[in-house]
């Protein structure tokens, strides 16, 4: 894949030494990069308050960073998760926030992060991430935090911890701006995205339909796997689909006939039904597991298969069960047999509507500032993200992805990109100020 041109004002490496190492080389960056932006045209709109901020800032959200990913916190790692959002909490009353701690309604028990800032604007704003990663306890030893070049490696640290700390620095620059031109803004973070949101979904998609505005912070894709960064304006729902049949049990050497394989059913339907999703827009299907019979000598007599169900449309779920219900009756290979299937749906599809568009464009035209720096609107991807909860009401803009660039996601090499950081960081402040003074 070709790599994007480099931009003029990048920086590949970590600043290494004190704090006054880092503040002089950070204002060598601003001096280079105002020189580049004046010669370059479009560029020279960038607000250069905010983009100082964002350089200055690096080296605090590298910090947030580190400490985060050395937090072990899994889905299933109460004991993580509560330091997580120990430490999260912390930095949100610092930044003046009222916090809440609410109790996920199912799950292993963590509970959601919630801030709130009142201000004298009129719009109400969400920024929504998450606190659990889908690696076991003890993946540090194996896997440390550590620097490579321009990537910081680290379980978690693409998705989604980077795009917590996104979240706590863009706010601190906003707050030292003294921007306040919003009526309520609402920080949200949940411990249990990795296994659906199973237990605080529901309360996303009510607190989003309280708000004008749901800005969902997962990561974006990095440059060796994307042409660019960029935004999300669609992903998929899910859903599971299991598939039961039921037969009757037989010797399997002396008397094979007198029983009915549930097995070699479960293969037939198996088999009609691989491509049925092709004939239901909006759907995607893949049998992903099975299991049938006891022992060896047994003609089984229970068999069961799930299917893994991403969802585009908001219909999908009921058309493709439909679909499915329909080919499983029509076609049965084991005379004597019963075949059911159910489907149970999870996260909801998101789907940008024309708002979502025009605030990508606004993004489009804020990334540009930066050197003509291109941004991607990508209009779906197959993965599933609580921006389908955000959107379930249709009643907030929401726009999913404004995390670091990184790849290597739920994988042993996991990473960000660290020139990433300053473009993320004037995307989030530029754009809430655009938000709040449209």
């Amino acid at each position: 894949m070709l790599r994007q041109a480099r931009p003029k004002w990048r920086y590949d490496g970590v600043i290494k030494g004190g704090s006054k190492m880092r503040n002089n080389v950070s204002k060598w960056i601003f001096a280079v990069l105002a020189l580049g932006l004046a010669a370059t045209g479009p560029a020279a709109g960038a607000d250069s308050v905010l983009l100082s901020a964002a350089i200055s800032g690096e080296g605090k959200l590298l910090s947030d960073l580190k400490e985060m990913v050395r937090i072990e916190s899994g889905s299933a790692n109460v004991a993580g998760l509560t330091h997580m959002a120990d430490f999260l909490e912390g930095e949100l009353k610092a930044l003046g926030m009222q916090t809440e701690r609410i109790k996920a309604t199912s799950g292993p028990g963590a509970y959601m992060l919630k801030g709130t800032l009142t201000g004298n604007g009129r719009k109400r704003i969400m920024l929504i991430g998450h606190m659990d990663t889908v690696y076991p306890e003890g993946i540090l030893k194996t896997q440390p935090y550590h620097v490579e070049g321009n990537r910081i490696y680290g379980p978690g640290i693409a998705d989604d911890k980077g795009g917590l700390a996104v979240v706590l620095q863009s706010l601190r620059i906003l707050k030292a701006a003294g921007w306040r031109d919003y009526a309520t803004l609402t920080v949200l973070f949940n411990p249990d995205e990795e296994i659906g949101s199973i237990g605080s979904g529901e309360i996303i998609a009510a607190l989003a339909a309280e708000n004008d505005y749901v800005l969902s912070c997962e990561p974006t894709a990095a440059k060796d796997v994307a042409k660019r960064e960029g935004l999300l304006l669609g992903a998929a729902g899910t859903a599971t689909v299991t598939m039961e049949v039921t037969g009757r049990q037989a010797h399997a050497g002396v008397a094979p006939e007198l029983g009915r394989n549930a097995l070699v059913e479960l293969s037939n339907q198996i088999v009609q039904t691989r491509d049925i999703a092709k004939s239901v827009p909006g759907t995607q299907l893949n049998w992903t597991f099975s299991n049938a019979g006891l022992v060896r000598n047994q003609i089984p007599e229970k068999a069961v298969a799930t299917a893994d169900v991403r969802l585009f449309a908001r219909d999908g779920a009921e058309r493709l069960l439909a679909a499915l219900q329909a080919k499983v009756a029509e076609s049965r290979l084991v005379p004597d047999t019963r075949t059911a299937v159910t489907m149970l749906v999870g996260r909801p599809p998101f789907a940008g509507d024309e708002r979502s568009k025009a605030l990508g464009k606004k993004a489009q035209a804020v990334y540009a500032e930066l050197d003509s720096r291109p941004l991607e609107l990508t209009p779906m991807t197959g993965g599933a993200t609580d921006a389908g909860y955000a959107s379930r009401s249709g009643k907030a803009v929401v726009l999913e992805s404004f995390g670091l660039a990184g790849f290597g996601y739920h994988a042993r090499d996991e990473y960000i990109e660290i020139d990433s950081i300053v473009p993320r960081l004037y995307l989030m402040t530029r754009l809430l100020m655009e938000i709040g003074r449209n």
